[in-house]
């Protein structure tokens, strides 16, 4: 595992290369899919998440952000709610399933252009174009996937419920087979 310091000063010090690095270098180990924890120098305390979060906070400030307020906004919302951990389970499965789905067109575009470097925006612009079907395909697929994960958590979320507050008479609530028993 790659160590990186926080130090006071806000300088990152890369203990691989012997080296400071800058939020833009932290980003290219991500984008290399190298494995790194940032670490403060005095406490140790892992501040990895802090410094990606530091890392898109710098990429959605750009021109072209990925979340939406609305978004955001729900995203907000979500902390401190029960939903909490399914919500960060539910994203990061979408995210998992998109990752597949741009895995799966950058193998298509292998297929058709080889390994030669990665093609011009015209190119792949017009490769897009063609795929359009398939592309409508995978897509359909991931909110698929999506869908029926939501439903998965929710009718999870539901037995846990019943589990947990089940000997508590609820009015209204619809009844289980143990209460038919009785």
């Amino acid at each position: 595992m790659r160590i990186i310091k926080k130090y006071p000063n806000r300088r990152l010090y890369d203990t691989e290369t012997s080296s400071y690095i800058t939020l833009a270098e932290v980003k290219q180990l991500v984008l290399a899919s190298a494995e790194f924890q940032v670490v403060d120098a005095k406490s140790n305390q892992d501040l990895t998440r802090s410094i990606l979060m530091q890392i898109i906070l710098e990429e959605e400030s750009g021109a072209a952000p990925l979340f939406t307020s609305d978004m955001l906004s729900q995203m907000i919302r979500s902390y401190g709610n029960a939903m909490q951990g399914l919500m960060g389970n539910y994203l990061e499965k979408g995210l998992e399933n998109f990752v597949e789905i741009q895995r799966k067109l950058q193998d298509q575009t292998r297929t058709i252009y080889g390994d030669a470097p990665m093609i011009n925006p015209e190119t792949w612009s017009q490769f897009m174009k063609a795929q359009g079907p398939a592309l409508q395909g995978l897509m359909g697929n991931y909110l698929e996937q999506s869908a029926s994960l939501f439903v998965e958590m929710q009718g999870e979320m539901q037995k846990q419920a019943r589990s947990m507050f089940g000997g508590f008479p609820f009015p209204g609530a619809p009844k289980t087979d143990k209460d038919q028993d009785k």
